[in-house]
């Protein structure tokens, strides 16, 4: 006998925001499992894909399930006793850049366009904006609005993609002046983010010679 269980679609995102929830997630064992969770799993499987025992596992999967980030999907009887099968809850989980208190802070007080600080704290406050009100838009029935653009770009030199970024910075100055209008009766304010880094390989590493480092 198979009983599915009655669960929420897996989300697309799943953000942090509460420092006990950050703690039950970081250890890597625990890590481990919600990577091994894509596809629903029993404690047992788990144990011996990763060679290790039931009862340890059992434990860091009962934290993590508590903490909602994953959830049951399915029960199996099998050989006189009931087999759980989880899976996570979501498909990405991200960090609430606000959860690190100062240490979060600090990067986004940097406010230079050519900080790679900079870059990781704004990208990180948007992936929590937007899967946070993703989530409130799919609670009310409604979608989302939002546009990105994305582009690739091969300068000669350093100097080449500075004099892009203060050429872009202009261009967008322009737009944004046509067409914002605060003081407009059905204005809904939008935060617009750009952002721009090397091309990483399959290794990690920026696509370039070393020039541009």
């Amino acid at each position: 006998m198979v009983a599915i269980a009655e669960a929420p679609e897996t989300r697309a995102v799943q953000v942090l925001d509460d420092p006990e929830r950050v703690r039950s997630v970081l250890s890597p064992i625990r890590v481990r499992l919600l990577r091994e969770l894509r596809k629903p799993a029993s404690a047992s499987g788990l144990a011996e894909r990763l060679g290790t025992t039931r009862q340890k596992l059992g434990y860091h999967l009962r934290v993590l399930e508590k903490e909602g980030l994953v959830r049951l999907a399915e029960e199996r009887q099998r050989r006189g006793c009931t087999e759980r099968l989880l899976v996570r809850t979501a498909r990405a989980v991200v960090v609430d850049p606000e959860v690190l208190g100062e240490l979060g802070s600090e990067a986004g007080e940097v406010q230079d366009r050519f900080s790679s600080a900079y870059l990781v704290s704004v990208a990180a406050r948007v992936i929590g904006d937007v899967a946070t009100l993703r989530e409130g838009a799919r609670d009310a029935g409604k979608r989302l609005a939002t546009a990105t653009q994305e582009a690739e770009i091969h300068f000669e030199s350093p100097a080449a993609m500075r004099r892009f970024v203060d050429d872009f910075a202009a261009a967008l100055g322009t737009l944004i002046s046509e067409y914002d209008r605060p003081n407009a009766r059905s204005a809904r304010p939008f935060r617009l983010i750009t952002g721009m880094h090397p091309r990483r390989d399959r290794e990690g590493h920026a696509e370039d010679d070393g020039e541009n480092r």
